[in-house]
């Protein structure tokens, strides 16, 4: 059982393909994993042991035909409590929401996996409408962080990086719009990639606009490879995706990344206060990419924090996500979201558009950047988890979770593709992410150049110690 749950979902549709063992036997073990670390972790919001069983009976009897439904038929798959899925209610972690309803509807990127294929394991926890960089929130409560349950999984896709790197299933499909599979991702040890705006389809539209992605949160670069040319897919709900992919993220990670030309920016020109201990392990990983053959500039991208505008696109999309609760509704929600909505509510329309104005210009001085070097690598977040239930880490002296992710809602801003890679510890145990990011529709070359990592052995960390 614990083999099994170590495996990642390309060697499980190899070992379903070969007759190995049944996609039941997998299902079966990533169910047990989940129930094992769920009273500790709290990573899972509902795990649904008999609709996955079904399920993984269906896939286990279309391998035996030799008829596979997809290219993840029979793996076990988690989604954040945030994206739509039939069958059961959607919370996003908020007591506002009824669970009463019909729930008879798939996001995009959960319909393409189900034509795969894929078996749902479970929705996985996240902080109320995702509007923060940690996991906790009034309707399901705190999220840990497998290495440390003293400390936070991070987020707001905080359940699923949990999940992932505990064995509960290989893959899981989360959301970010300032970091929130990046964050978790690089706090809990494991893979995660916010794709170019639009490549993923979105539906509903988000109340954060076009800062709001759909990501794979994986095992490795492989995985998302594979989940992302499943969840590409087109979708006619959604008036904002790209156009088709022109080929195969699988067939993309081959290569290296001998002769790319990588800026490493360890701290944004000296904007960023980076711990030793992850600025050494990032330190590691951009040296790692140099013996593969990379030719590495110490390089900062020509911008200043943009994080005042982002707060004014933020809070306005939070603000616009709770308008229509009345006075009772309200004194529900998380007090700090109650606090950024009425921030937002406060904003002009001539904010905003003064807000977009930044961001363009941010776009742009990125593009040309990317003119010079194929990607940019930079610490994912500048400390590791910190104790859980809170917004910030104690003493600090930041107000709100953008103040510690200073790497990663500038790129939600410009829509590029950006990745986190783990890439070591600290001296507390705690996992460091490093951070991948590339020009616009660039999404193969973030995932190739974490893929020649994890080949290299210089990314990827031992699991979290067991039981828990």
């Amino acid at each position: 059982m614990t083999e099994l749950t170590e495996l990642t979902a390309v060697r499980l549709v190899e070992g379903y393909r070969k007759g190995e063992f049944s996609p039941v036997d997998v299902v079966r073990a990533a169910l047990h994993r989940a129930e094992e670390v769920q009273p500790a972790v709290n990573a899972f919001v509902r795990v649904e042991a008999d609709a996955a069983l079904s399920q993984a009976a269906e896939s286990a009897e279309r391998w035996r035909r030799g008829e596979p439904a997809g290219l993840v038929d029979g793996v076990p798959v988690s989604v954040k409590d945030i994206l739509l899925m039939r069958g059961g209610p959607t919370l996003k972690g908020s007591k506002t929401i009824s669970p009463e309803g019909r729930w008879d509807e798939d996001a995009p990127s959960v319909a393409r996996l189900r034509e795969h294929g894929a078996v749902f394991v479970g929705r996985t926890t996240t902080p109320e409408f995702g509007w923060k960089g940690v996991t906790d929130s009034p309707q399901a409560g705190v999220t840990r962080n497998p290495y440390d349950l003293s400390r936070t999984s991070g987020g707001s896709s905080g359940g699923s990086a949990a999940a992932v790197a505990l064995g509960a299933g290989p893959l899981s499909l989360g959301t970010d719009g300032g970091g929130s599979v990046r964050i978790p991702g690089a706090f809990c040890g494991i893979f995660a990639l916010k794709a170019t705006y639009g490549r993923v389809p979105l539906y509903p539209a988000s109340a954060f606009g076009t800062l709001a992605h759909v990501g794979p949160m994986t095992r490795d670069a492989a995985d998302a490879a594979l989940m992302m040319d499943v969840i590409s897919g087109p979708d006619p709900r959604d008036w904002s995706q790209l156009g088709p992919v022109n080929g195969s993220f699988v067939d993309g990670l081959a290569g290296g990344v001998r002769g790319l030309r990588v800026a490493y920016s360890p701290s944004l020109g000296g904007q960023v206060a980076v711990r030793p201990g992850v600025a050494a392990a990032v330190r590691r990983g951009v040296e790692g990419l140099a013996s593969l053959g990379a030719y590495v500039e110490e390089a900062d991208p020509d911008f200043t924090d943009p994080v005042e505008a982002f707060h004014t696109l933020w809070f306005g999309g939070a603000a616009r996500v709770t308008q229509r609760l009345g006075p009772d509704q309200r004194e529900l929600l998380d007090p700090g979201l109650r606090e950024i909505c009425e921030a937002g509510a406060r904003s002009s329309a001539l904010d905003y558009l003064a807000a977009v104005d930044v961001r363009m210009e941010l776009g742009r001085r990125m593009g040309l950047f990317h003119e010079t070097y194929d990607v940019l690598v930079t610490p994912t977040i500048p400390i590791t988890a910190f104790e859980a239930g809170a917004e910030v880490p104690r003493g600090s002296g930041h107000r709100r979770w953008t103040g510690w992710t200073p790497f990663t809602y500038p790129f939600n801003m410009t829509q590029q593709p950006a990745a986190t890679v783990p890439v070591g510890m600290d001296d507390s145990g705690l996992p460091v992410g490093l951070q991948i990011v590339a020009a616009r529709h660039q999404d193969s070359l973030v995932l190739r150049t974490a893929h020649a990592l994890y080949e290299a052995g210089v990314a990827g960390i031992a699991p979290p110690s067991t039981p828990l």
